[in-house]
């Protein structure tokens, strides 16, 4: 089961996946909101936190979520502060019920990752592609409008045409054609 904690909250935060399975997570942290307390009223425990990214909106709340549940923090990069372990392009993890293959997709920030499962056809796509082809910020510092293309070219090359959900950094998720909005990202992001 896949919830975002951030729905709902009127502060600046970017959505916040409890995955819940055999390895519960949370995919982002968000900003602004007790998401400690959220994840406290649907699970006793959470296995990991791992991020799409380092930027503040996605990584404000980890303190809170580091004290209430005593995990660790996987992400691309692992020598800022708020990362514990890296994860490799092409690394292989477990999100709930399901494996999910890490790709490094810069372009939005260095260490930017989206994660992918095949099997059930899920996508996290951080902040590099959102519902109805929109793409990641490129004027933020290590923003790059050419690796951002080049990123939302590799996501459509490895994601199944049949791709059942999409879920982004900010906005409602997509369950609807969702391999479409991928393909809208990636001639939106060209113009």
């Amino acid at each position: 089961m896949i919830t975002n904690l951030a729905a709902g909250v009127q502060a600046f935060t970017s959505n916040a996946f409890l995955v819940e399975g055999e390895r519960t997570v949370l995919v982002d942290a968000g900003a602004n909101f007790d998401v400690a307390s959220v994840i406290r009223e649907r699970v006793e425990a959470l296995d990991g936190v791992v991020l799409t990214h380092t930027h503040r909106d996605h990584v404000e709340n980890l303190p809170g979520v580091r004290e209430a549940f005593d995990v660790n923090v996987q992400g691309f990069d692992p020598d800022h502060p708020e990362v514990d372990h890296a994860i490799d392009d092409g690394e292989s993890l477990t999100l709930g019920d399901h494996e999910y293959r890490a790709l490094h997709t810069p372009g939005h920030k260095d260490d930017h990752l989206c994660f992918y499962a095949a099997d059930p056809g899920i996508l996290f796509a951080g902040d590099l592609i959102f519902r109805n082809g929109s793409f990641g910020r490129t004027d933020l510092e290590e923003g790059d409008r050419g690796a951002l293309i080049d990123s939302i070219d590799r996501v459509a090359e490895v994601v199944a045409a049949d791709l059942a959900q999409l879920h982004t950094g900010h906005g409602p998720s997509v369950e609807d054609d969702a391999y479409s909005h991928i393909e809208l990202a990636g001639q939106a992001a060209r113009f």
